[in-house]
């Protein structure tokens, strides 16, 4: 696992840097309407989904990969459904939203757990992990929330969740080039 994520720093940082674009969207447009909310956040989680996906397949090689693939697919699945019924009422774009935070952050914890023998800054995924899961437990506490206050709540996620990918992908690129030389896509 730790090869995927140090082979594939870009796509934490690039996943990242689109978080923090989601989040500040979100701030700029505070008024949003549930239509355009709902296309934002398709756009976005297809994006970090076929991101997830390009960096499971070019681990194919190492262990639990397909872990990165699944998160990947959860993605562009809940994308899709975000565009093919735009429609969608508020308190179905909470489930769908919580559905995918609650995933990816599991799937995040169970990555840094494997990773901890590894590296230090494992916490960094942990930490978004379990950012992940609060967040989308808190969505399905109080599904009843304004719009205003969910788009706050979510721009303020994703900047957060976004900030501490970048930190990540940063600290594997330095790790792919000074510690590991057979890590290093030249003697892979």
């Amino acid at each position: 696992m730790l090869l995927v994520y140090s082979r594939n720093w870009w796509t934490l940082a690039l996943r990242g840097l689109l978080a923090v674009l989601f989040g500040i969207l979100t701030f700029v447009w505070p008024g949003i309407t549930l239509l355009s909310l709902v296309f934002l956040f398709g756009a976005y989680a297809i994006t970090d989904g076929v991101f997830a996906i390009a960096a499971g397949v070019r681990g194919r090689e190492q262990s639990r990969w397909w872990l990165l693939l699944i998160q990947g697919i959860f993605g562009v699945i809940a994308g899709v459904l975000a565009f093919v019924w735009p429609g969608i009422t508020a308190l179905l774009l909470l489930g769908l939203i919580a559905g995918w935070a609650l995933f990816t952050g599991v799937l995040e914890i169970v990555a840094a757990i494997q990773m901890r023998k590894h590296i230090k800054g494992e916490w960094l995924l942990a930490l978004s992990g379990a950012l992940s899961v609060l967040f989308g437990v808190l969505l399905l506490l109080n599904p009843a929330a304004g719009a205003l206050a969910v788009v706050w709540i979510i721009g303020a996620y994703a900047i957060f969740f976004g900030v501490l990918l970048l930190a990540l992908g940063f600290k594997l690129r330095g790790l792919e080039r000074t510690a590991h030389p057979k890590m290093s896509p030249r003697h892979a």
